[in-house]
């Protein structure tokens, strides 16, 4: 995933350290993932390293769910489970890793700032949702963000370029957020999240055998990368931001957000000595300009009204 999917229902919210400390492991697991995938391709193909992250995750989730015996999904929601594991896990995945072979992890992760947005017009052509002004308005700012950061791009948004499949992520990620929806109030978020995360894996499992053959003769080092992608952006940044939201509730968390791609461009300057070029730096700034302008006017009238924070849910995605 990748910008690769995050949920969890609303409780109270409490003045505690622990959601701040929650909220920081959040960041690092999922910006790590960035300029970790980048490493990681020096010894793997985009679908083996796909393949071998989500092998290593699903491991991961079936030691969880033997302790915790969620429900397992029924036979009529099993296409949707698939779709959605194929979708937004596996094709997710291996876009953005093909992506991030030509760009920089600061520029992948702020061309996935558009995901929210792409959601929103998906839903207004296919669910018959109406988007306000101020959300088109918004719309419009970040694509021309997203222009700009990849018009700097090596191949620009040509067929098959990094920044074109760094959207197709993107859009793949938008979809996800709209097929998992009636899953969500179904089996609960956590346990929605886990099988569709397996499902991915499944779907991923003919590139597994090449990407096995790919780690041999490298040492330890590209194990290693499969670790750190498969225990923390998959699975401790979950279950991070689950605490952090059902805590913290919807509203308050969401903002903190934004902070996942300056975290990144920090990061992966550290990791890889990555510099982020003047066009990504003023693209990006546009992309989250528009992202923050359909968020808070966009939304304007439906926060006037009661809130019911038992119903909350928080859908987001990363790499």
């Amino acid at each position: 995933m990748g910008h690769d999917h995050r949920t969890v229902s609303v409780h109270t919210a409490r003045h505690e350290p622990l959601p701040l400390v929650a909220l920081c492991v959040t960041l690092l697991s999922w910006s790590c993932g960035y300029p970790v995938i980048r490493m990681a391709l020096l010894y793997f193909s985009p679908a083996g390293l796909s393949a071998l992250r989500y092998a290593l995750a699903a491991t991961l989730i079936m030691t969880w769910a033997a302790c915790t015996r969620p429900a397992l999904p029924r036979l009529a929601d099993l296409p949707r489970f698939a779709l959605c594991g194929g979708v937004g896990i596996a094709l997710y995945t291996i876009l953005f890793n093909m992506g991030e072979q030509s760009v920089t992890a600061g520029a992948a992760s702020l061309l996935l700032n558009i995901s929210p947005l792409l959601t929103a017009i998906i839903a207004v052509v296919f669910m018959r949702e109406k988007l306000p002004l101020a959300g088109w308005v918004g719309s419009g700012l970040s694509f021309l963000g997203v222009a700009i950061i990849g018009g700097g791009q090596p191949g620009g948004f040509s067929f098959g370029s990094g920044a074109s499949c760094i959207l197709a992520a993107a859009l793949c990620t938008a979809l996800y957020y709209v097929l998992q929806k009636p899953l969500i109030g179904r089996y609960g978020p956590l346990p929605t999240t886990a099988w569709i995360l397996m499902c991915g894996a499944v779907a991923l499992l003919p590139w597994l055998p090449g990407a096995i053959r790919e780690a041999q003769g490298h040492g330890m080092t590209p194990w290693i990368l499969m670790l750190v992608l498969a225990i923390f952006p998959s699975v401790v940044g979950y279950a991070a931001w689950a605490h952090v939201v059902g805590r913290m509730g919807v509203a308050r968390s969401a903002g903190f957000l934004y902070l996942d791609a300056p975290t990144v461009l920090v990061m992966a300057y550290f990791m890889l000595g990555e510099v982020p070029s003047l066009p990504t730096l003023m693209g990006g700034a546009v992309v989250m300009g528009g992202v923050l302008v359909a968020q808070l006017f966009g939304r304007m009238p439906s926060r006037r009204k009661k809130h019911k924070a038992d119903s909350d849910v928080s859908v987001i995605d990363g790499s």
